[in-house]
């Protein structure tokens, strides 16, 4: 089509955590994922280096990404979406959680599954299929007087009959293999609740969600800020490798 096959969100560093991510967890096994995400092995660990020798092969390469790296560094989340999916395309496909759907059936105005197909990341190499999932995460006050109420609501929620309730009403997917696919909105949201069921054992919590906030979690700081860099110059894996174990050493022994 003559148009670059990514639009990568460089500007938020966050979507880059996501790319990695995905490609660590179908290299390397969920085994290494599991202790990297503890920082049981180091990020000069071999599997990192070849997860970033991997991602820089992307980075590097101007048909692969619009805008090159300087351009990706220049776009944010909902940039990323319009470039793919807006009036003027400037790339065919873009990366990211189910939550694209909602900005492109909200902002953008258009139909998931009619003027947006999707498909699972793919397999790297001799890898499983990834899956890596994210959520928000309920909290109940030890100290509230309602307790009990708060820990029987929390109980609630982890049900089939609760997550039928959000599945209904759209941007929701349970890990619970009891949840109907009927309840799903449509059969987009189908397809990708069973991708995560049927993962099992594979299916892995965000990494960066996993880490310390000053490593995994800060604008312009730790895991962001150097995969932004790698962005910008993905010439160097051990290098960077080398940084991100000196910021994570840090951020896990504060």
């Amino acid at each position: 089509s003559g148009l670059p096959a990514f639009s990568v969100a460089g500007e938020d560093g966050w979507t880059l955590t996501d790319w990695f991510e995905n490609i660590y967890l179908s290299q390397a096994g969920p085994e290494n994922y599991d202790k990297l995400a503890a920082h049981k092995i180091p990020w000069t660990h071999p599997s990192v280096v070849k997860a970033l020798t991997t991602l820089s092969e992307l980075f590097k390469d101007k048909k692969l990404v619009a805008g090159g790296g300087k351009g990706a560094l220049r776009t944010t989340f909902p940039e990323s979406v319009e470039q793919v999916f807006g009036n003027d395309p400037k790339a065919g496909m873009v990366y990211e959680g189910d939550f694209v759907g909602a900005t492109i059936s909200g902002d953008l105005k258009k139909k998931v599954g009619v003027d947006a197909k999707f498909f699972p990341f793919p397999a790297v190499g001799d890898g499983e299929k990834p899956v890596v999932g994210g959520g928000d995460a309920a909290t109940v006050l030890k100290a509230g007087k309602q307790r009990k109420a708060g820990m029987k609501l929390v109980e609630f929620l982890a049900t089939p009959e609760a997550a039928e309730i959000w599945a209904g009403a759209g941007g929701f997917l349970s890990p619970n293999k009891s949840v109907k696919p009927e309840a799903y909105q449509d059969d987009i949201t189908r397809k990708t609740a069973k991708s995560l069921i049927e993962a099992g054992n594979s299916v892995r919590f965000d990494m960066s969600d996993q880490a310390p906030a000053a490593f995994g979690g800060t604008q312009g700081a730790g895991e962001w800020k150097l995969l932004q860099d790698f962005l910008r110059d993905p010439s160097d894996p051990k290098a960077t490798a080398r940084k991100l174990e000196a910021a994570a050493a840090k951020a896990y022994k504060d």
